[in-house]
């Protein structure tokens, strides 16, 4: 095989809101090697049909197998456990999507070092000096982050008729999106493919899988790298994620623990209000319901803060793909000397679908190839995602963000699974290498 790739072509899934893209490296000769990144929704297209996560898995496995029926996907990568990223790797009793990229056996599984399943409790990543390894427990605060989760669903849906509807719909869609999907999770976790955990720096050991190329990890930093991924931590390391389970479901009497604070006094139901106690009590639930909308988007940018960001160089290209990284995780990237990297990227996979801070200003300054004119070498960008889903166009946080967008498609070679026809189940790009 020669020393590098000639074409590197993207399929960008149609997933609505969540990612799947396959990259497929083209060698002289027509050699293939196939990186899957990322396989998950939380919200099809409208038009999508039920099986649509099904049909992207068998034309995933069909592209692998193309001209070889044996051939296996060289590398998957997984950038954190959000269900907009993994809930395609569940399986269903050897008939689901995630059966169908098992079966293509995965050479090499990579996953951020948050996802090594044998860490013990206190773990804070390993040593710069130690390739990712399997260690023997989960850590401790991705439980407790999933058990808020459930909570705040759980009081999204018994509290439906009384809480604001587009409050209502972002607590249950966010907390759903960081709830645990176990069968995708143990699908990931017992493919007998070589495991990789990625933090800043480490060397994935990847070349025999893409020959030719380099791999660079510029995220996720461990807790020994930097603490910016773990807010609290300089005060109280493990109390927020630890206590805020226990401490919602007291507050919001939801489950066995849930308590009045005074069971012995007279109390009125909330569903039968006095008549001139109703506009407190909707103001009230209003206001609640913003303060939790608040205590999960935390939980889901502490998610993202987690995902893997890959670089790779592959002949006389640089492709970028930072999963949903967010500020917190890019800062340290960003402080490091793998920063000079960024400037020569050619194809940036827009991060966390688009929205305004997986896209630091500081990044997008150093990419060189932006233009506002066409031609050659000009930057291309890929954005997978779906309007709707997550955010507030009055707060200016709505996915993705109009600015951002705007400015993806002035200055960048801009594709977007929302511009795809209803019946279209990628978008394609081809890179030329050379």
């Amino acid at each position: 095989m020669p020393a590098a790739p000639e074409t590197a072509t993207i399929y960008a899934y149609q997933v609505g809101f969540g990612d799947c893209i396959l990259v497929r490296f083209t060698y002289a000769g027509g050699a293939l090697r196939h990186m899957l990144i990322d396989f998950g929704t939380t919200g099809l297209p409208e038009h999508a049909e039920k099986t649509q996560m099904l049909q992207v898995a068998q034309d995933i496995q069909g592209k692998v197998r193309e001209g070889d029926p044996d051939r296996r996907l060289d590398v998957l990568v997984a950038t954190h456990r959000h269900a907009d990223h993994i809930s395609g790797f569940a399986t269903r009793d050897g008939a689901g999507s995630g059966d169908v990229i098992r079966a293509l056996d995965p050479r090499f599984i990579v996953q951020p070092w948050t996802e090594a399943p044998e860490a013990p409790l206190d773990w804070e990543g390993p040593d710069a000096s130690v390739t990712g390894q399997a260690l023997r427990q989960r850590r401790a605060s991705l439980q407790a982050m999933e058990d808020a989760a459930g909570t705040l669903v759980a009081f999204a849906d018994a509290q439906a008729g009384h809480l604001p509807k587009a409050l209502a719909e972002q607590l249950r869609f966010i907390g759903q999106d960081n709830l645990s999907n176990r069968s995708a999770i143990d699908n990931l976790r017992t493919m007998p493919g070589e495991k990789r955990y990625a933090y800043h720096g480490c060397d994935l050991g990847l070349a025999s899988a893409l020959p030719g190329m380099d791999v660079h990890v510029l995220g996720p930093p461990t807790l020994r790298q930097t603490d910016t991924i773990r807010k609290q931590r300089s005060s109280d390391p493990d109390e927020f994620w630890q206590l805020a389970p226990k401490r919602l479901n007291d507050a919001l009497a939801i489950g066995d623990e849930g308590k009045l604070l005074f069971p012995n006094a007279r109390h009125r139901l909330r569903s039968k209000p006095l008549l001139e106690h109703r506009w407190l009590q909707d103001r009230i639930d209003a206001a609640n319901t913003e303060m939790l909308v608040g205590l999960v988007r935390a939980l889901d940018a502490q998610m993202n803060n987690t995902s893997v960001i890959l670089l790779l160089k592959a002949g006389s290209k640089t492709l970028l793909f930072p999963g949903d990284a967010q500020i917190e995780n890019w800062a340290y990237a960003l402080q490091s000397d793998m920063a000079s990297l960024l400037d020569d990227v050619d194809l940036y996979k827009v991060g966390h679908h688009g929205s305004r801070n997986a896209t630091p200003r500081s990044m997008w300054r150093r990419f060189t190839k932006k233009s506002d004119r066409s031609g050659p070498g000009r930057l291309t960008s890929v954005l997978s995602t779906k309007h709707g889903k997550h955010g507030s166009e009055d707060r200016k946080t709505e996915v993705p963000r109009r600015t951002l967008v705007t400015e993806l498609d002035a200055q960048s070679n801009l594709y977007s699974t929302e511009a795809l026809e209803p019946d279209a189940l990628y978008q394609e790009v081809v890179l030329d290498l050379r």
